[in-house]
């Protein structure tokens, strides 16, 4: 791999994990703290939605954008011709 091809790469990869982070802050930090009062008045099940978001939500997300992570660095693996 070339250095250009290797900036393209790592620049890739970091506007991935940027991205990623992003959703993460808005569910854990937005949804699961500032907005629990408004998201309190819907309900999931027997719950508040804040709640939920608060204790579930926010762990499920992350596991979530582990898998997605791990898909998207193998197409990109792939895409630049990175072998495992």
């Amino acid at each position: 791999m070339d250095k250009n091809q290797g900036q393209a790469y790592w620049r890739a990869n970091t506007a991935l994990i940027r991205n990623l982070l992003i959703v993460w802050a808005l569910v854990s930090l937005i949804f699961s703290i500032l907005l629990v009062q408004p998201l309190n008045a819907l309900r999931l099940g027997s719950l508040p939605l804040g709640f939920w978001m608060a204790q579930q939500g926010s762990i499920l997300t992350f596991v979530v954008l582990i898998f997605i992570y791990a898909f998207q660095m193998d197409k990109l693996d792939r895409k630049f011709g990175i072998r495992k």
